[in-house]
């Protein structure tokens, strides 16, 4: 880290982790700077010493608004909490981006207000590991085989194959208005059923909204710049015994939507983000006193 200001150093938490966890060959954090463990009863701080100065209410507000300034900040914040909860067998609690205390007893008041409360998620985190399924509907590819995915479809196909010339051309545009429909149906179906599969290999699952508007899918050259409509955005709590037949359906359900309109995006092991969110640290660019 570059050198400290005259200003009074601030602490930044990362997250809360066992108080026995190792951080000699921990990585940097924000700014280069060094990890260090406060600790307090059964839990701990996982925490760096950053400049005071530019990290205050006011100056924080204003960088959070640049890109470019947060990108490698929030880089820094993942690797370190990725890098403990693959130290601690998943047991951290991550606390959001800018969690700042004013000094070490500030973080120990914390911890001791909130003891029972971090053990419980400690607990809760060791027991699985975070994997997150984003499942894209594909129109330009569903569209060839959506008749085969809908009866709704197939009978208005049967329907106009079998008309007269006319009627035939009237029942095709009635065909080509309900095709609309019917993909987004077909996406809430493979969503719903996806989810509820994999909710039973998991200890705890939950969904978040899903943008109305097309978004991109993949990161792979073939796949960058492919619109899709994100019709599953999930998180799953997943035990270590249990992975291997959660894995098996995850590849089951690839196998047979992929080529069907259906763009899977599988990614972890991730520190539990989505499940202990009711204990997280100070929010936003609040400074927290002891």
């Amino acid at each position: 880290m570059g050198e400290m200001s005259a200003s009074p150093a601030v602490w930044y938490v990362y997250g809360v982790v066992p108080p026995t966890l190792d951080i000699a060959r921990a990585p940097e954090g924000l700014e280069d700077a060094p990890l260090q463990l406060v600790r307090e009863g059964p839990a701990a701080g996982l925490a760096s010493m950053l400049d005071g100065a530019r990290y205050a209410p006011e100056p924080l507000e204003r960088s959070t608004e640049n890109v470019e300034w947060l990108a490698p900040r929030a880089v820094a914040h993942d690797r370190v909490l990725t890098w403990a909860s693959d130290r601690a067998a998943g047991a951290v609690v991550p606390f959001p981006m800018f969690s700042l205390f004013s000094s070490e007893d500030a973080i120990r008041g914390m911890l001791r207000d909130r003891t029972a409360q971090l053990a419980a998620a400690l607990q809760r985190a060791a027991e699985g590991r975070e994997y997150v399924l984003r499942v894209y509907r594909i129109d330009s590819e569903l569209a060839d085989v959506a008749v085969e995915l809908s009866p709704r479809l197939a009978e208005l196909q049967r329907t106009a194959d079998s008309a007269a010339p006319g009627q035939g051309y009237l029942l095709r545009r009635k065909l080509d208005a309900e095709r609309k429909t019917e993909l987004r149906l077909i996406g809430e179906r493979v969503a719903r059923d996806a989810f509820d599969l994999l909710s039973a290999l998991a200890l705890a699952a939950t969904e978040s909204p899903t943008p109305h508007r097309p978004t991109t899918v993949g990161s792979t050259p073939a796949e960058r710049g492919t619109a899709g409509a994100l019709v599953l955005d999930a998180a799953f709590l997943v035990t270590v015994k249990d992975f291997a037949r959660f894995q098996r359906e995850i590849t089951s359900l690839v196998g047979k939507h992929e080529r069907r309109g259906f763009h899977f995006d599988f990614t972890g092991p991730w520190p539990p983000y989505h499940f202990v969110q009711d204990v997280g640290g100070a929010t936003g660019a609040a400074t927290r006193d002891g």
